[in-house]
């Protein structure tokens, strides 16, 4: 699973991308995904109708609208059932066209489109409706990317970057390391305090045995750590800090098993 958050908000981590499990679905026919926590599934579930409420109030309001989105993308990456996640994913994809409709230029109405499409696809795998989707995902990042490369701390950067590198490569995906890495390392620039696009660079490097790449890049993460760790705080980044906590351990591990020190 891949994960959250905004710049502008407080926030429910977005340290997945939607769209990992359809891959999985992709290659290997089947995902076995991990069981929530259901302290954070209940949490997203209720912010999830608090935000609709919302949006119905006044619909017409963007910010309403786009909040809505990424409540229904929070919602969908945390239910088990696909056919709630999809339905979720669904009603975040129509508040995001009905929003481009009026705003176009909309980076968040383009970024949130794609996170909910990744969980549409992923609830709808394997099919081919579900495989076609990649491309539309992948057109949305590029386009919230060129809008506003900075929202959600460079968030569709990142997800560019996670997208390229968890596909399969061409001719069965999109996936590249080429743009993998071009992306993963602007993410990783143009918002280096946020732990999750250090991590993400890091794992790409440990998975391309890139030893002297990743190390400087656990090493930039190990000193942004304790800022984030009083910039990121409170209830709303719990779901966060556990999964980057795990993640980062697991780095380090790889690290040293992969490049073990010399005698």
């Amino acid at each position: 699973m891949m994960a959250t958050f905004y710049s502008s908000a407080p926030a429910t981590t977005k340290t997945k991308l939607a769209v990992v499990g359809l891959f999985l679905f992709i290659v290997c026919g089947a995902a076995t995904a991990e069981e929530p926590n259901t302290i954070f599934t209940a949490r997203a579930e209720k912010e999830f109708h608090r935000a609709q409420a919302q949006f119905q109030s006044a619909t017409n309001d963007s910010t309403n609208a786009w909040q809505f989105a990424r409540a229904c993308f929070d919602f969908s990456e945390l239910v088990t059932n696909a056919t709630q996640r999809a339905a979720s994913a669904r009603l975040g994809i129509a508040a995001c066209r009905q929003l481009l409709v009026r705003e176009p230029k909309s980076a968040p109405a383009h970024y949130y489109l794609a996170m909910n499409f990744g969980e549409l696809a992923d609830a709808e795998a394997p099919s081919i409706a579900s495989y076609k989707l990649v491309h539309e995902i992948e057109h949305e990042f590029k386009t919230a990317a060129e809008l506003d490369e900075h929202f959600d701390f460079a968030g569709p950067v990142r997800n560019l970057g996670q997208l390229y590198f968890q596909a399969p490569a061409w001719p069965l995906s999109v996936g590249s390391k080429h743009k993998a890495r071009e992306w993963l390392e602007r993410a990783a620039t143009l918002a280096p305090d946020y732990p999750e696009n250090q991590l993400c660079l890091a794992e790409a490097q440990l998975k391309w045995r890139q030893r002297d790449e990743a190390e400087k890049t656990l090493k930039k993460l190990a000193a942004v750590w304790p800022a984030a760790q009083t910039n990121f705080t409170g209830v709303a980044w719990e779901k966060s800090w556990g999964e980057w906590r795990v993640r980062r351990t697991a780095a380090q591990s790889e690290f040293q098993k992969l490049f073990p020190a010399a005698p």
